[in-house]
């Protein structure tokens, strides 16, 4: 699958569901949950120990193209082709750094740089960087979004932090292409607890197409 069938895939879908854990038994069934409730995009982050056994693990499985698995918190270039080589399909990383996209268009895969400022929304979209993450979004928050995607509305955005089932209206309605989504996923849910991830992961899924054909509706 080429950059360009990725990223229409992961904003078709909506959701990149962030995989953050103690340990890669651990992050291995936080994957398999979020895709049991719908995920498309499963970014397993450089937090996670053993982080690339958990990407090559899952990228053997699911080798079909049943979901997308992403490299989050990825810092540099070494990380960044580490996880390439492992299968993983996206890359994501908290800043912006040129030389990560660069390196992700060679491997022809896409790169969502994170950005917290017009002017290094700007840097990215020059930079080619194929989804623009917004970060932190829970300081920034869904007005952020809105105003920059009035002189900037061909910039694909994807808030990450401080999306809420409560609020996944709200960052739609301003424009998001995408949403990041980590520990709300599994606030109040038990440790082990798949079937509860996967309810939650389930409406994530739903309230973003909800809020998609009510933007749709009134437009």
């Amino acid at each position: 699958m080429d950059r360009q069938a990725i990223v229409a895939r992961i904003i078709e879908s909506g959701l990149v569901a962030v995989v953050r854990a103690e340990n890669a038994d651990e992050a291995a069934r936080i994957a398999e949950a979020c895709r049991e409730g719908g995920a498309v995009a499963i970014e397993i982050t450089f937090t996670v120990p053993g982080a690339l056994k958990v990407i090559e693990a899952l990228a053997n499985r699911f080798s079909g193209g049943e979901i997308l698995i992403g490299a989050g918190t990825v810092l540099d270039q070494e990380t960044a082709r580490a996880a390439l080589l492992a299968g993983a399909q996206y890359i994501v990383s908290p800043h912006f750094d040129p030389t990560i996209v660069k390196l992700c268009h060679r491997y022809r895969v896409p790169a969502m740089p994170g950005t917290m400022s017009v002017t290094e929304i700007v840097h990215a979209l020059e930079s080619g960087a194929d989804l623009i993450k917004v970060f932190p979004g829970d300081v920034l928050g869904p007005q952020f979004l809105r105003a920059v995607r009035g002189p900037l509305p061909h910039a694909l955005l994807a808030p990450s932090g401080g999306v809420t089932l409560e609020n996944v209206a709200d960052w739609i309605d301003a424009g998001a292409a995408a949403l990041s989504v980590g520990r709300p996923l599994m606030a109040g849910i038990a440790p082990g607890d798949s079937r509860g991830l996967a309810k939650r992961t389930r409406e994530f899924v739903q309230r973003i197409r909800d809020a998609r054909a009510n933007l749709a509706a009134s437009a």
